[in-house]
């Protein structure tokens, strides 16, 4: 169990981005439809508790194995999934809005406090650091971008709206910069590591949580609102002739990243949905939350089977 804890990894915390994520999908489908809010709550609980056990864990291997969390921090690809955890605060934060506002102030205090931090930290070390190549980029250094955007959600409610446009400023112009790195990368460089190859999916989620940052911001699905929607539902496209390359590769806690990407696009289209009434994304969103919600009970089911052999939390 020692030589587990010593291995558990940071990326975890993507189960929860993927839990808390389908959570918020599930509340909002739940409002427009008029659906009982049984399944959301659920999912609410359901996600808290599974985000304790994980930051329990992970407190307990800082503890114990304090070198081992110092070594992740200093690995350049595990170092973006750190703002896992504060995303994972931020969307616990918007999913318990309705049902515990004090709890969710609070969180979105702590989770915006925190990923501020960690954006700081971790874009100075993408400047100083001494050896950083093409190559290190993935679709993982959008986890950082992600979660800036991300604040506003809740923020438009929690605090000045001028703090909520700072996060979305820096979200904006960072995803557009790193887009083009990686796409750069992509095209001319070595193809991702196999176990990084589903971090794909994570390309849709700035563009689909920008949109609906910004809706939250302005109050109205403009011009901008519109190619954020669209890029996003691109990218989503994109990703479909991947599939197939996707299925050969053996299961990775990365594969978690289909989750929140997917979860996000289909509230931003529900949102548009319910801004426009156009009734085709209302059958898109619906599709899409039938889909996330599917792919989350076969991940869940493989991440339980991975961790009784043993195949994650053991030595890279």
């Amino acid at each position: 169990m020692s030589e587990r804890l010593k291995n558990f990894p940071i990326s975890f915390f993507a189960v929860v981005m993927g839990l808390t994520g389908a959570t918020v999908a599930w509340r909002r489908a739940e409002t427009i439809w008029g659906l009982n809010a049984v399944v959301s709550s659920t999912l609410l609980g359901i996600s808290s508790v599974i985000f304790a056990v994980i930051l329990f864990v992970y407190l307990m291997k800082m503890i114990k194995h304090p070198n081992e969390i110092r070594k992740e921090f200093q690995n350049i690809t595990k170092l973006s999934f750190f703002p896992a955890i504060s995303i994972s605060l931020l969307l616990l934060s918007i999913a318990s809005m309705d049902s515990f506002p004090g709890i969710s102030q609070a969180l979105w205090i702590i989770g915006a406090t925190v990923h501020f931090f960690f954006s700081v930290v971790i874009i100075s070390i993408w400047i100083r650091h001494p050896a950083l190549e093409i190559n290190h980029i993935s679709p993982a250094w959008f986890i950082p971008v992600v979660g800036n955007i991300l604040v506003p959600i809740a923020g438009v409610v929690y605090a000045p709206v001028e703090i909520s446009w700072f996060f979305f400023s820096i979200g904006l112009v960072f995803w557009i910069a790193l887009f083009t790195i990686l796409f750069y990368r992509l095209l001319f460089h070595n193809p991702l590591p196999e176990r990084l190859l589903p971090t794909l999916f994570i390309l849709i989620a700035p563009p689909a949580v920008g949109f609906i940052a910004y809706v939250k911001l302005t109050g109205a699905v403009d011009s901008m609102a519109r190619i954020l929607y669209y890029f996003g539902l691109f990218v989503f496209i994109l990703m479909i002739p991947q599939l197939r390359m996707l299925f050969r590769i053996k299961y990775y806690l990365s594969w978690w990243a289909y989750t929140f990407p997917l979860a996000a696009l289909s509230i931003a289209s529900m949102l548009i949905y319910h801004q426009g009434g156009l009734v085709f994304f209302k059958y898109l969103a619906l599709g899409l939350l039938i889909l996330v919600s599917a792919v989350i009970i076969v991940l869940t089911l493989m991440t339980i089977a991975a961790m009784k052999n043993k195949t994650i939390c053991v030595e890279d």
